[in-house]
């Protein structure tokens, strides 16, 4: 049967999507926005390492698209994943999308590369070795009741009340999500749990940003927080 047909009859054109993220550059400027925070045209074309104009006819397919948004203050365009649909989508392909490490041009670059896999912010909740470290500790220590529908356990939640973190009421969003960690292959928390949690990381400054990279690093007080809380041990 002819695709296009098959499209018209199920009123799906699940090829436009698809189209969009085929090009390396419009893929590499989401991944990019899993940081959570808005970009502008020409920081994410330094970023995939193409001119300005380039840039600019990328960006505005994905936002015809719906891919992502846009907002203008005088005369800076920023740029963000439109919501948290688009978050889920890029991240659940980035996790089966085929490995390929970029090799290292220079030791910098080899550091960040670590640091990313150790700890970085997959939009609005912490992924990394650190996450899934996190997150079996709390499964272990029955805080998360981590099967087919992943939830927080009663334990759970006066843990998070004893560190002072409350989850929205009144939210949509599940409280607990599992998200397949593409550099781990396995899922870490997400979802309203995890990202109040890794919100009460950074305010309580367990967690740094590492320059104006996705990475985090775990500070001397984070190191302390989380053996006190989950008995981990995070070497320094």
């Amino acid at each position: 049967m002819d695709a296009r047909r098959v499209e018209q009859d199920v009123g799906v054109d699940l090829a436009a999507v698809a189209r969009l993220l085929a090009d390396g550059t419009r893929a590499a400027f989401c991944l990019a926005l899993l940081d959570g925070r808005a970009w502008t045209a020409v920081e994410l074309a330094r970023h995939a390492g193409v001119a300005p104009s380039t840039a600019t006819s990328h960006l505005n397919l994905l936002v015809a698209g719906g891919l992502l948004a846009e907002e203008r203050h005088g005369r800076h365009r920023y740029l963000r994943l439109a919501d948290r649909r688009v978050v889920e989508l890029i991240e659940s392909l980035a996790a089966l999308a085929p490995q390929q490490p970029p090799r290292p041009r220079s030791l910098a670059a080899s550091g960040r590369q670590r640091a990313l896999a150790r700890a970085r912010l997959c939009y609005d909740h912490l992924a990394g070795s650190v996450a899934l470290a996190v997150t079996d500790a709390m499964v272990e220590r029955g805080l998360l009741a981590w099967g087919p529908q992943p939830a927080l356990t009663g334990e759970g939640a006066a843990w998070l009340a004893e560190l002072g973190i409350t989850l929205p009421g009144g939210s949509r969003r599940p409280p607990v999500r599992a998200c397949l960690d593409w550099t781990e292959r396995r899922p870490h928390l997400a979802g309203a749990a995890g990202a109040a949690l890794c919100t009460h990381a950074l305010t309580a400054g367990w967690l740094t940003r590492v320059g104006t990279t996705r990475a985090l690093t775990v500070t001397t007080t984070g190191r302390r927080a989380l053996r006190d809380h989950l008995g981990l041990i995070v070497p320094a």
